[in-house]
């Protein structure tokens, strides 16, 4: 397990930003492994990520870097830079709960990630509408809970998975594959904190069945799509994209098998980013850092 901090800030864009935070953690006695910055121009804005070792196991180094009193240090230039701005320790695993319906490739998928150590989390629970998905959560022995879904009891079956959520502090909603629409009262109790998988290059076939609308469009590449999610069906942060050439010859079938691999691909990549602490929003879009 790596053992470093992270700190992740967006503010107005301004000279010797880099060098005020660089400086700050030198100071500390921080030895910097990964830095990135990115300025949007046009809205005069800069964002940074920078990684940083915790425990230096030099011979003769110092214990470790006092990442409180950085803190408190760090706060003091963000409040007169007007940052914001995120600090977290490797070491401390998020808790994710992932959702899903019927279509199980999405969820397999993540599974088989986590339980090889490609994704550091906790999953301490496992939501479904349906019961497809309870012999993979008893085989990685993580919880199961199935809470159905009926037009007329949404909002019921909402209040229990948001009770589901807080009972197990969950900081990461991950949406494989789960075909319901999430209320806005749901979406904003975990901004950016929802990630949804969607089966179509968007913004092109939001909604549902967009396969079947790609095949009459007569379209050529066909994406997969993950994304934050927002009051707005489909319409949150990009995280991530990817797509596949098709042609004349390719049935509906054909579309839904290739965009599988698809989906698999950009939601896995975009649940890592999110562990890893290589994303920052602004306004409807994403800086993803390297």
């Amino acid at each position: 397990m790596k053992d470093t901090a992270v700190l992740l800030i967006d503010c107005p864009d301004r000279k010797g930003l880099i060098a005020r935070v660089s400086g700050l953690l030198y100071e500390h006695g921080a030895n910097i492994v990964h830095a990135d910055q990115h300025q949007d121009h046009d809205l005069g804005l800069f964002f940074m990520r920078v990684e940083w070792v915790l425990h230096n196991g030099t011979a003769g180094a110092s214990k470790g870097f006092d990442l409180a009193q950085f803190q408190a240090a760090f706060a003091a230039l963000a409040r007169e830079l007007n940052m914001r701005w995120q600090l977290t320790a490797s070491a401390r695993r998020p808790r994710v709960a992932f959702f899903c319906s019927q279509y199980l490739h999405c969820m397999a998928d993540l599974l088989h990630r986590w339980k090889t150590g490609e994704l550091d989390c906790e999953i301490p629970v496992i939501v479904s509408n349906h019961r497809e998905v309870e012999r993979l959560a008893e085989f990685y022995r993580i919880p199961f809970e199935h809470v159905p879904v009926t037009s007329d009891h949404k909002a019921e079956a909402e209040a229990r998975q948001l009770a589901l959520l807080a009972q197990h502090e969950i900081e990461l909603v991950v949406l494989a594959r789960y075909m319901q629409i999430l209320s806005p009262a749901f979406v904003a109790r975990y901004p950016a904190a929802i990630i949804n998988v969607h089966h179509s290059f968007l913004p092109a076939f939001t909604g549902a069945r967009p396969y079947h609308a790609a095949h009459a469009r007569g379209v050529k590449l066909i994406g997969a799509t993950s994304h934050y999610v927002t009051e707005v069906l489909d319409d949150g942060p990009i995280i991530e994209q990817d797509v596949a050439r098709i042609s004349h010859r390719d049935q509906v079938e054909d579309l839904v098998a290739r965009g599988r691999d698809l989906e698999r691909m950009v939601l896995s990549r975009a649940v890592r980013w999110h562990l890893d602490r290589r994303i920052l929003c602004y306004g409807n879009k994403t800086v993803v850092f390297d």
